[in-house]
């Protein structure tokens, strides 16, 4: 039942995170990547920090320390860089199949750290899955602007940390809980993006920023970071890396969804084919099954 609610937080956090690549695409034409990704996790670091205070939660250990930031780095500094950069160059579409990859990378590498073993009942699914999100983003795929390669190699990359991330963070999470984790690794990287923006003078641009943009900016920070990451480290603690890494292919279909609620975009019958697949493969990836047992324990950084 634990690892039920994992799966189902995951999911969640993926629907948020596809709502958060509209929010990116309309400021990234204004702001650049590294102060995006300042204001995103800022204001998430900002909003978390008073939880762990009123909750009275323990912080990760003195020895944990150094494992925590460099986690924090990889995913809250390298990440958003390597996210958002990838958006300049290629399409939100081409994007989000990009990182839709990130179920299969971290079933790999699980493999690889001997962190979770293979099975078949999981990798069918993570392939439906993704053959899902392929399946919905059909239309937009055909559009791609010259280069746009660079941009989904740069997703690719930020699947690869994300997928890093979700693997080596797990034992930290179990000792000390998602909140306080999140929040220490969330501030380091958050710091380390505010001190390179202001070395860029990547700021600039916000002394024009409009109400709308201001909007945009709180909307990542409170829901595409703090709620996002919050419930992705809430799932990790209670369910395999691969298991939550395969609800990022959710993220391109609620992308679609927040589209055609918002800008009236139409629900056409590759994308509603597209949602059932993906459904379909999180459920024969998540489902107990045959599913094979970890072999052992998380690899550390």
């Amino acid at each position: 039942m634990s690892e039920i609610w994992g799966v189902l937080a995951a999911v969640f956090s993926s629907a948020l995170g596809g709502t958060s690549i509209g929010a990116t695409r309309y400021l990234v034409g204004t702001l650049d990547p590294l102060a995006i990704g300042s204001f995103r996790f800022g204001i998430g670091f900002i909003l978390l920090l008073p939880l762990v205070m009123l909750r009275r939660e323990s912080w990760p250990s003195r020895r944990d320390w150094l494992a925590v930031a460099a986690l924090g780095v990889l995913f809250f500094t390298l990440f958003p860089i390597l996210f958002n950069a990838s958006l300049i160059f290629t399409t939100a579409a081409r994007g989000a199949l990009a990182l839709s990859t990130l179920p299969l990378l971290t079933m790999l590498v699980g493999a690889a750290l001997g962190s979770e073993a293979l099975s078949l009942r999981k990798t069918a699914g993570v392939l439906i899955a993704m053959s899902g999100v392929a399946l919905a983003l059909l239309t937009g795929l055909a559009s791609a602007p010259p280069g746009a390669w660079r941009g989904d190699l740069l997703m690719a990359a930020a699947a690869l940390c994300m997928a890093l991330y979700s693997i080596w963070s797990k034992p930290f999470i179990r000792r000390t809980g998602p909140i306080p984790f999140t929040t220490m690794a969330m501030g380091v990287g958050a710091l380390c993006l505010i001190a390179i923006s202001c070395l860029r003078g990547s700021f600039a641009p916000v002394s024009d920023f409009a109400a709308a943009q201001w909007l945009a900016v709180l909307y990542l920070g409170a829901f595409g970071s703090a709620l996002t990451f919050y419930l992705w480290s809430f799932a990790l603690e209670r369910a395999s890396p691969t298991r939550v890494a395969i609800s990022v292919t959710v993220n391109p279909i609620s992308a679609s969804l927040v589209g055609a609620g918002l800008l009236h975009e139409p629900l056409s019958f590759n994308l509603m084919a597209g949602i059932v697949t993906v459904f379909i493969g999180i459920w024969i990836a998540t489902a107990k099954g045959a599913a094979a047992t970890p072999r052992g324990g998380l690899a550390r950084p």
